[in-house]
């Protein structure tokens, strides 16, 4: 996410680089931002860049995909040549959003989030989302699992990822069918979505977040709860839970982005607000307890408490926000681009 395209030049990458899923010209560890090494788009706009557990997609201003890191599982989808409107990075599958309204997907389909039952193993080159009928306006990949948006406002989510710890959570209770399939279906208690993220977990236990944002300004969330940062007393919410204006100064929300265990969320004014687990510092700002004791002296019970409601980060405010697979802050108030890798 970000505003306005940038020059390839003016955007370092940094963090861990095992797969060369920075873009650099190398496999090495990056810890001072380099830029991108690739000719072939070095004077083009970036229009957007998205990173997966060891892979990263950029698109261009003239709608041309770029992608770079690993692909054993054939998720960077090599020879593509289709206008590209959006790209989503799943841990090891790839989502693309075509200018059609056409959804392809490549990778790994052992979870079914590629949307494509028939294909049983890695697939190579993108496939079209044959069941995806209406056109599609947006797109989101969790760790395994991916989601759509339709021109009428309907919210598609597949892939089996979320299903496991649903059914932990929900013992007993019958869950909603998206949550288990491996084809595009209807994502129930759904108000009209306008634009939706999802949480690309980094976790062995496959917790995941889904966030999505109404026309009107007003944010869902369901998904994973482990750590409070979806505002429910429930583990696992099975539905879009809708998170009242009121956290947000009563204002509408223009963009959320999810992390591992945390959210930022940015009002139309651009006030930034972050929420959820605070332990490596990704909310960006520091975590008093009311005796204003240092955050470090705080039971870990009390902490999550006083993390799980969202709070206004002043120093951000009117930022442009970058945000990807990371557990900490990937932004920028310049017109730079920061892709960050770190677990």
């Amino acid at each position: 996410a970000g505003a306005g395209p940038r020059s390839a030049s003016s955007s370092p990458a940094a963090g861990a680089n095992s797969y060369g899923q920075l873009g650099v010209g190398h496999k090495e560890d990056v810890l001072i931002p380099q830029s991108l090494k690739d000719v072939s788009c070095k004077c083009e706009d970036i229009k957007s860049i998205t990173g997966g557990g060891g892979h990263s997609a950029v698109i261009t201003g003239a709608g041309e995909l770029f992608v770079c890191g690993h692909n054993k599982e054939g998720q960077l989808g090599l020879n593509h040549t289709e206008d590209v409107l959006q790209v989503a990075c799943g841990w090891d599958f790839t989502i693309i959003l075509v200018g059609t309204g056409v959804v392809l997907s490549c990778g790994s389909n052992a979870f079914g989030q590629l949307g494509i039952p028939q294909i049983s193993g890695p697939c190579l080159t993108p496939q079209k989302i044959e069941s995806l009928k209406e056109k599609v306006v947006d797109i989101a990949a969790g760790l395994r699992h991916a989601l759509a948006a339709t021109e009428s406002g309907l919210v598609l989510q597949w892939g089996t990822g979320m299903a496991s710890r649903a059914k932990r959570a929900n013992q007993g209770k019958t869950l909603p069918l998206f949550l288990s399939a491996k084809e595009p279906c209807e994502v129930t208690g759904n108000p009209g979505i306008a634009r939706m993220w999802c949480c690309l977990c980094m976790s062995l236990s496959t917790h995941f977040t889904s966030l999505s944002v109404v026309d009107e300004g007003h944010l869902y969330v369901w998904g994973s709860n482990k750590h409070g940062q979806l505002m429910s007393e429930e583990i696992f919410l099975v539905e879009p839970k809708k998170i009242e204006t009121q956290f947000f100064s009563h204002e509408k929300i223009g963009a959320v982005w999810s992390g591992w265990t945390h959210l930022v969320a940015q009002t139309e004014t651009g006030k930034v607000f972050t929420w959820g687990r605070a332990d490596y510092g990704q909310l960006g700002r520091p975590t008093v307890v009311p005796d204003r004791q240092e955050a470090s002296t705080a039971s870990e019970q009390h902490l999550e408490l006083l993390c799980n409601v969202p709070i206004s980060v002043p120093c951000l405010n009117g930022a442009n926000l970058y945000y990807f697979l990371s557990f900490r802050w990937s932004l920028s108030g310049s017109s730079q681009a920061y892709l960050s890798y770190d677990w």
